[in-house]
């Protein structure tokens, strides 16, 4: 069962999203919440797998809410529901930790499959989001793929470089398998990467192996 709670100051979107998670069976809304402060009391009260937290919650600008549940809760996977399209905050919220981002206007065909695909392998990225990752990094790089990653993804990156699986990172790093995953991912779409194999080829090449 993957439980989730859900941030929303709208009581109809909030409607919508238990609406649209009864129709799976192994999903639980196990608490709901209108602004940051509720949101926090509910995460540390049940402990979720996942959070769908708005990006617009009253008092929060942008993605400051997202940035205050993480320091609370920096292994509990977040994601980002937007009445904003992917390009204007998409790219920005996944740098800097989200799990995902959907859009509200596809929320009913996106919001089942990117909880699954969250609790399964640690993020969610569409296609229409991976490109913009790609973009956004060659852009600001002139081709250097790597220099669009966190100092954490790169840490990351030159550890899987080296072979190392994930279940070695994490303990060398004291974080979860998880979170590693969650990283591997993230790095993956930013790079625009489909395997290990391309990253640990990447990462030789660049002298980032560990």
């Amino acid at each position: 069962m993957i439980r989730i709670v859900i941030a929303d100051d709208h009581v109809l979107i909030r409607e919508g999203i238990k609406k649209i998670v009864r129709s799976s069976k192994d999903i639980r809304i196990v608490g709901e919440a209108c602004d940051i402060a509720e949101t926090l009391h509910l995460v540390a009260q049940h402990i979720p797998d996942l959070i769908v937290l708005d990006i617009g919650l009253p008092g929060c600008e942008g993605l400051a809410g997202m940035s205050e549940v993480q320091g609370r809760f920096p292994d509990i996977p977040i994601l980002i529901l937007s009445m904003f399209p992917e390009e204007r905050f998409a790219v920005q919220a996944l740098k800097l930790g989200a799990a995902g981002y959907i859009s509200k206007a596809m929320a009913a065909e996106e919001l089942i499959k990117a909880i699954h695909r969250i609790f399964s392998a640690g993020t969610y990225v569409s296609q229409r989001v991976a490109e913009l990752l790609a973009s956004n990094c060659r852009k600001s790089i002139g081709g250097s793929l790597h220099h669009c990653l966190t100092e954490r993804e790169l840490q990351i990156v030159s550890l899987l470089g080296a072979g190392k699986q994930s279940k070695q990172i994490a303990a060398e790093l004291s974080i979860g398998v998880s979170t590693v995953n969650t990283y591997r991912a993230r790095i993956f779409a930013k790079m625009d990467l489909r395997s290990n194999a391309e990253l640990i080829r990447y990462a030789v090449q660049h002298g980032l192996a560990d």
